[in-house]
């Protein structure tokens, strides 16, 4: 059969090199992705997408990479690289770039900003598709944000949501990830609309992606009952031709990219071949390591305790409510605890403090409120922080969490967890982002540290997944960025302490 094709997805998320992502990769028979490399680029611009494509051409692997569309994300927060309208046109000039990754500024959009119209224009001149980012749009703008030239979305959470962006032309791509899971939400249109959806896991952490991929996805939806060959028709060929790659669908002529399945049920890949060459069989890549390289931008040095005391202004503060398997959180007032006239964590009530710590230049920690994460003790804290990526942490107590930070810090980037003493820190040393190690050796550690965050207590499915959008100010409803608490709603900041 086809090869699978993830149609959205930051290989960033999976902590190793793109080379690295594809030895584990098709072992699970996918042959291609559709990737966006914005996470590297907010934290090295251009010169970031660069080191992707390098180490990607390394390997026999399909990766279309994206130009991405909004570095940074948003001014509500810092970020190490920036790609103006000028810089987008360059990378969309490459031959390399297939398609204008997520346009993230939707009110952008909707406002018809110049400088995200440019962006969008620039694409569609040379043929190249827009993808969008929109969660929540609904209707007339849905329709209105679709008209501007936007082809797909992977946002979407509701049924009715996407049916009305389906309706204004837009393809749907059903996102199953490490941390947003939306395929049970989702999953009926693949028999509804078969033409108009794809499959994605927009972000894929390293245990994860040793255990399965877009044939993890596909199985699920023969379980629940969907049709064979509608399965097939979004988990391998849309993508191909909605992005016009250049990979292989069983045709007379085609590159030689398919796969050998077990069964029709469950999709085990038992060999994997890409341009006639076979590079999988039975769970072993067959493909060479490719040498790695590194690139960065951290300059933070290490915090004190001092730096996140909180004078407390009043009994109430405005938290954010992480929701498990959720991108969005909710915004909350709850009673603030005070001690000594210092506004501080509740364990008991599962209020923490989360703090965010610009990366790129010595600043004031932004600190804040959050509550889901139900950690009983310890902190963790992680470079990993959408879009920007500055540090973000959340600790129920002031200790445990400068010990945390101090430990992403001392290793220019990585994720960690401290508690009365003990630390243990996962370096990611390519922009904070993705080791050089194996995917088994990145996957194991992170296993361990996520079993670690779980005897601290979180009910949380993927607590460092979970943790690195609580800094992202573009997804509803409330965040913290390095610049403050941030309401998305009004898009704008607001004050931590509401008055009474």
């Amino acid at each position: 059969m086809p090869g699978f094709v993830d149609s959205h997805i930051h290989i960033e998320s999976s902590m190793v090199l793109p080379s690295e992502f594809a030895r584990v990769a098709v072992t699970h028979g996918t042959v291609a992705t559709v990737s966006d490399p914005h996470e590297i680029a907010n934290v090295c611009g251009i010169d970031g997408v660069e080191l992707m494509l390098r180490n990607a051409a390394q390997t026999q692997f399909k990766f279309m990479f994206g130009a991405p569309a909004c570095v940074p994300a948003t001014i509500f927060e810092t970020a190490g690289g920036c790609l103006d309208v000028a810089a987008v046109t360059r990378l969309l000039d490459d031959d390399r770039i297939g398609y204008l990754s997520e346009m993230m500024d939707f009110p952008g959009v909707l406002n018809r900003n110049p400088q995200v119209m440019q962006k969008i224009a620039a694409a569609l001149e040379r043929g190249k598709p827009v993808d969008g980012h929109a969660p929540g749009l609904r209707g007339e703008a849905a329709a209105r944000y679709i008209a501007a030239g936007i082809t797909t979305d992977h946002e979407c959470f509701t049924i009715d949501e996407a049916l009305d962006k389906i309706n204004a032309g837009c393809k749907i791509a059903i996102r199953e990830g490490s941390a947003a899971r939306n395929f049970d939400a989702l999953q009926s249109l693949i028999d509804q609309y078969p033409q108009s959806c794809m499959l994605c896991s927009d972000d894929k952490h390293p245990d994860e992606l040793l255990l399965g991929h877009i044939n993890q996805v596909a199985a699920r939806a023969i379980a629940a009952g969907r049709d064979l060959m509608n399965v097939l028709q979004v988990a391998c060929v849309n993508p191909v031709e909605h992005y016009r790659m250049e990979v292989g669908l069983l045709r007379e002529g085609d590159p030689a990219d398919f796969i050998v399945v077990d069964d029709l049920i469950h999709f085990g890949a038992n060999q994997t071949y890409i341009g006639g060459e076979l590079v999988a069989q039975r769970g072993q890549c067959l493909m060479p390591n490719v040498p790695t390289e590194t690139i960065n931008h951290f300059e933070a040095n290490p915090i004190s305790e001092d730096a996140l005391a909180i004078r407390a202004r009043s009994q109430k503060i405005r938290v954010i409510e992480a929701i498990d398997g959720q991108l969005i959180t909710n915004s909350i007032v709850r009673q603030c605890l005070s001690v000594n006239g210092f506004a501080v964590a509740d364990v008991l009530r599962d209020l923490l403090k989360i703090v965010v710590v610009n990366r790129y230049a010595n600043a004031l920690p932004s600190v804040g409120f959050v509550t889901g994460f139900g950690l009983q003790s310890g902190a963790i804290a992680s470079s990993v922080a959408h879009d920007s990526h500055n540090i973000v942490a959340v600790g129920t107590n002031d200790s445990d969490l400068v010990a945390a930070i101090n430990a992403v810090i001392g290793s220019r980037g990585g994720l960690s967890v401290a508690d009365r003493g003990q630390i243990d820190v996962l370096p990611l040393p390519v922009a904070g982002l993705m080791s050089t190690q194996s995917c088994q050796s990145v996957g194991t550690h992170y296993s361990q540290m996520d079993a670690r965050v779980k005897e601290l207590g979180t009910p949380l499915q993927s607590p460092y997944m979970t943790l690195s959008f609580m800094a992202l100010p573009v997804i509803p409803a409330l965040k913290l960025s390095d610049k403050g608490l941030f309401d998305v709603s009004v898009f704008n900041f607001v004050s931590l302490f509401v008055d009474e």
